[in-house]
């Protein structure tokens, strides 16, 4: 069963999720729910649908399976599909009617009053759509990926003469005045602001906080390439700024990965001159690990350290110590997996971890065409069982809403099967006790399936290279 439909638009996340919603459904094969992008008409064409003429403007809707369920499924999906296109509460119009909805960025921005518009296209159309924000005098996240450096300059440096803030391309997460963003855990407030060129690096800071008691003012993301050569920590620079004049923020955190040498130094410089104290995550050879950081930040506040919480599976191989610290194994033998969906994550393990191999699912080349790992595990379930026994996996889980809404369900099962052939599972898990999934909900059943299980991303890590060390040790 193939359908199209003309003139409908939604955004890729939300259809990724309505295709596997409707892949569950009872008698459905396979489902494909998508804008007829040349690309997605290319992912439908190699599984088999016989496709018409159709274009990015339009949305295909492709079923298989028993042929006397399709109907009832079709049904099912059209209701899905009706729940995206719900007008929101008090939606209005672009003055050109009751109910018609704006059609572009300054019309909604003139409706509403906003301050801040959210990007959320494909990359090669999300530039337009964000200097139409700028040019408006709004901040915009831009939610979207594989959007050209060259644009992303150009954005940023208008931004700076319009004194709004571009936070991304590839802005994974923010929270603006207590209200989340992209992937955004459930946090308490408080006197913490975040700046972060990295959207799990900041998901890991701003949930030990919460998990410590402290909350966070802000946390504002400036998309992974701001402190590179090329965009030179335009947006990071705004967003110091902006929160050192913020009444509510008492303490800022900057998180980055690895920046470049000249513009961390700006950086610095920027830094010295802002009367509100600064804690640096510039993650790095010889840098603080994101946990030591935010151990950091608590005593600043004057806030005792906890104990993060981690649950030790029950044939836990090396020590299991319940705070962090970088491994001592520097793997003699042993080899760490690690099958990441969060980049700053998996750049912070491989340092602390010192060897092994090392993938980020949610970089942009796995994610053209497909939902992000957070949203879908398909890539990393497929990684997770390749891994030979003997092995360490590391994986990190990041909860929050946008996350896959219960994400154990299908690791815990495939990590029970890498256990049962002599694999030994780490998982860091990163979310808040207030996350929808719910933390320890999470952390009980990946536990169960065999994983030791860490709060602290440098915490897995740690135990994870000393796990590969004893492993082969004890092989010798």
């Amino acid at each position: 069963m193939v359908r199209t439909r003309t003139g409908v638009y939604h955004d890729s996340v939300s259809l990724m999720r309505v295709s596997r919603a409707a892949t569950a459904l009872s008698g459905v094969e396979v489902a494909v729910v998508a804008m007829a992008t040349e690309l997605n008409l290319g992912i439908a064409a190699e599984l088999g649908f016989d496709l018409p003429p159709a274009g990015p403007a339009d949305l295909l809707i492709a079923l298989r399976g028993e042929v006397d369920a399709l109907e009832a499924a079709s049904a099912e999906l059209d209701g899905l599909l009706a729940a995206l296109s719900a007008p929101s509460p008090g939606g209005g119009g672009d003055g050109g009617g009751a109910g018609r909805p704006p059609r572009t960025v300054r019309a909604a921005a003139r409706e509403h009053a906003a301050t801040l518009a959210l990007v959320s296209v494909p990359g090669p159309h999300a530039f337009a759509e964000a200097l139409d924000a700028v040019e408006a005098g709004l901040s915009v996240m831009i939610f979207s990926d594989n959007v050209p450096v060259g644009q992303e300059v150009l954005l940023k440096r208008r931004a700076a003469e319009r004194g709004v803030l571009v936070m991304g391309p590839d802005c994974g997460t923010a929270v603006i005045g207590g209200a989340g963003l992209g992937f955004a855990n459930v946090l308490r407030p408080g006197p913490v602001g975040l700046v972060a060129a990295s959207g799990t690096g900041a998901q890991q800071v701003s949930c030990l906080l919460d998990l410590a008691g402290v909350g966070v003012s802000h946390v504002l993301g400036v998309g992974g390439r701001d402190l590179s050569s090329d965009v030179g920590g335009l947006s990071t620079l705004r967003a110091l700024e902006a929160l050192d004049a913020d009444p509510a923020t008492e303490l800022i955190v900057l998180i980055s990965k690895p920046p470049a040498p000249e513009v961390a130094r700006a950086v610095e410089e920027a830094v010295a001159k802002l009367g509100t104290p600064v804690v640096t995550a510039l993650l790095g050879p010889g840098q603080d690990d994101l946990t030591s950081v935010t151990e950091a930040a608590l005593r600043v506040l004057g806030v005792p350290v906890p104990t993060w919480p981690s649950w030790p599976a029950s044939a836990a191989a090396p020590e299991h110590p319940g705070t962090t610290g970088a491994g001592t194994g520097t793997g003699t033998g042993g080899n760490v997996r690690g099958i990441y969906s969060g980049g700053t994550l998996c750049v912070e393990a491989r340092l602390i971890a010192g060897t092994g191999e090392f993938t980020d699912f949610g970089d942009d080349a796995y994610t053209v065409g497909r939902a992000h790992p957070m949203i879908d595990p398909a890539l990393r379930l497929e990684a997770l069982a390749e891994v030979p026994p003997g092995d360490v996996v590391l994986l990190d889980v990041v909860l929050g809403h946008g996350a896959d809404p219960d994400p154990a369900a299908r690791l815990a099962p495939a990590i029970a099967e890498a256990v049962a052939r002599g694999v030994t599972a780490v998982v860091a898990l990163v979310g808040s006790e207030g996350d929808p999934q719910g933390l320890t909900t999470q952390a009980e059943a990946l536990n169960a399936a065999g994983a030791t299980v860490f709060t602290s991303n440098a915490g897995a890590a740690g135990y994870a290279a000393r796990a590969a060390t004893r492993v082969d040790a004890n092989a010798r």
